[in-house]
């Protein structure tokens, strides 16, 4: 197929996008596979009905867009990046995800309440990506906080504008449709985190053996650390209650006299 087949049967495929996993692998396979030859071409298709199509279209290519992301990581750990079709240290979707970031949100939560429907799923995808590391947090930080700005307009009445409800028929079709998102998004929350590192499709080793990462090393950071960093950061502080739980942890294993105190330290 020329390219301009290729972007046509991009589209329709595009409009006929819904959240069955069936139909966004579909498109997904269908991008990989023409990304060498047509790659900034679909990209740009996947913006433009982003941008013209309606709100829940619009959510449904945001899932889309993680599917592509993470499909395209692993490609790229797969095959690497010296092959002949890609340019050196690309990640293919990752890359166009990343630069489009703010556009592509602002397309799925539009300002005012025509948006609201989508700004919970929308923040769960960015935080799936920020904890997975398929995007620069702080990009997603930023874009997090414009979020955050944007509920709060949301939530005031809108007084004098007219809202166009919508039709029955639709909003039956969005409920069926976020409880198939939903599923989906809790069934990939215990999914390791993708490594952008194309040499990481090793044979598994023991955690001990495993060679010591820094913050900076971007691209080589292991999986085992990115998930270690989540923990961290979700970990509260030791309060008083974690001396109780120890305290009484601690009676069950070891006798102590009554009123004498236990040593923690």
């Amino acid at each position: 197929m020329d390219p301009f087949e290729v972007r046509m049967q991009f589209l329709t495929l595009l409009r006929r996008l819904n959240a069955s996993q069936q139909s966004i692998q579909k498109v997904v396979g269908y991008a990989l596979k023409f990304f060498p030859r047509c790659g900034e071409d679909l990209w740009d298709c996947v913006v433009e009905e982003c941008q013209k199509g309606s709100i829940n279209n619009r959510i449904n290519i945001l899932y889309l867009l993680d599917s592509m992301c993470e499909a395209s990581l692993l490609a790229k750990a797969h095959t690497g990046t010296s092959t002949p079709e890609s340019n050196s240290g690309s990640s293919l979707y990752v890359d166009y995800v990343s630069r489009d970031l703010s556009k592509i949100v602002d397309y799925v939560v539009p300002e005012g309440r025509q948006g609201l429907p989508n700004l919970m799923s929308t923040k769960q995808i960015l935080d799936s990506w920020r904890s997975k590391r398929i995007l620069d947090p702080q990009k997603i930080d930023d874009v997090m906080a414009t979020l955050e700005r944007r509920k709060e307009s949301m939530e005031e009445p809108e007084s004098g504008v007219p809202t166009n409800p919508l039709p029955r028929q639709e909003i039956f079709k969005r409920i069926e449709e976020d409880r198939e998102r939903h599923k989906r998004l809790r069934e990939r929350r215990w999914v390791q985190a993708v490594s952008h590192n194309p040499h990481s499709n090793l044979l598994p080793q023991l955690a001990s053996f495993l060679p010591l990462t820094n913050d900076y090393d971007g691209e080589q950071e292991l999986t085992l650390d990115i998930e270690f960093e989540n923990d961290w950061e979700t970990t509260s502080d030791w309060n008083e209650d974690d001396d109780d739980a120890a305290q009484e942890e601690a009676g069950l294993c070891f006798i102590v006299p009554e009123g004498v105190p236990m040593d923690l330290s």
